[in-house]
């Protein structure tokens, strides 16, 4: 991957966000900052997790930023993958397409996406928490809601995803160890082995109406699905579990949380057709059903025993759940109680 030009694709093709006079943008700015850390404050008073550790500002950014951003989390997410060995110029042609298509995903993404926390970003590697103030501001005015009230309910959500990795000691590790064994699982014939499965992967796509998981999954061999299938469940489990501390913690703290929850949710279905495409070829689709899945499941085991129960979750990879179990609960309280 020639990360290099990603990064100056993306800042190439990213959209300018939407026009703001300096005192509007200021404060937004600022608001955003401190409602991170009050943000992460509610979190923990909801799940219990993370009472030791500091409350630590979010870093607020631009579109640009947000990119590049995006593209160095990306390079340290898959440094840990053993690559097969491949001829010099083939390396520089895959490399520069490479990257001139994730250069061209993230800045599409960039305009929408309204924050995100990457555990392995910032100048350490430790951990950043990024706010695309932009695209928050033009989310606020689009669903008419309250700023003060929009930009808390934005960080409740990432919040809940930084204190997930810095909470749960093993997680960071567990995650990037996941992703390097999806990457670097080597198959002589998985070329032959993914013409083969294309006609069945094709009319999958078709019969799940255009859901690109459904496609992923069958062009992989049998040992990548094992270890897609183990970072499908982390992945729709945290999804879940922000959407669920989100809603439990809003009436409390954001006087507008259901208006907002109901005009967001129409958001996300929503856009024109090219929209609609584009997002389904980037696996958004298949994103807002981990969030209604995920979602479920932490609803129905929080339910039956409460939060401190549920948080046993966080105890080891052992106790995470599958992704059979995250459509039925009950499996995993009765496999983990």
């Amino acid at each position: 991957m020639n990360w290099g030009l990603a990064r100056r694709t993306a800042a190439r093709l990213v959209q300018d966000g939407p026009p703001v006079d300096r005192a509007t943008a200021r404060e937004l700015v600022d608001r955003l900052r401190s409602d991170a850390a009050v943000a992460e404050g509610h979190v923990r008073e909801v799940t219990g997790l993370g009472a030791s550790l500091p409350l630590l500002p979010a870093d607020v950014v631009d579109r640009p930023a947000w990119a590049a951003a995006a593209v160095d989390g990306m390079a340290q997410l898959t440094a840990g993958a053993r690559l097969p060995k491949t001829p010099r110029a083939a390396r520089a042609v895959t490399g520069t397409t490479a990257g001139l298509q994730i250069g061209g995903v993230l800045a599409f993404v960039g305009s929408r996406v309204l924050g995100q926390y990457d555990p392995f970003g910032g100048p350490d590697r430790e951990g950043r928490l990024l706010l695309v103030a932009p695209n928050i501001f033009a989310a606020q005015q689009a669903l008419d809601v309250p700023a003060e009230d929009f930009g808390l309910w934005v960080c409740l959500h990432e919040a809940t995803h930084r204190l997930q990795f810095t909470a749960v000691p093993w997680l960071r590790d567990h995650f990037a160890d996941q992703i390097g064994q999806f990457l670097s699982i080597g198959d002589p014939g998985r070329q032959a082995g993914m013409l083969e499965r294309l006609p069945d992967a094709i009319r999958a796509f078709k019969d799940s109406r255009g859901d690109t998981l459904a496609l992923v999954e069958l062009l992989q061999g049998p040992e990548q699905r094992t270890v897609l299938d183990r970072l499908l469940a982390l992945t729709t489990l945290l999804e879940g579990h922000a959407d669920h501390v989100m809603d439990a913690a809003g009436p409390g703290v954001v006087p507008s949380v259901a208006t907002i929850r109901e005009r967001f949710t129409v958001r996300r279905r929503g856009g024109g057709i090219v929209d609609r495409i584009l997002r389904a070829l980037l696996g958004v689709e298949a994103k807002m059903k981990q969030y209604a899945v995920g979602s479920a499941f932490t609803d129905y085991v929080v339910g039956a025993i409460g939060m401190d129960g549920f948080n046993t979750i966080w105890t080891s990879p052992d106790t995470l759940p599958t992704r059979a179990e995250l459509n039925s609960p009950e499996k995993w309280l009765a496999r983990t109680r």
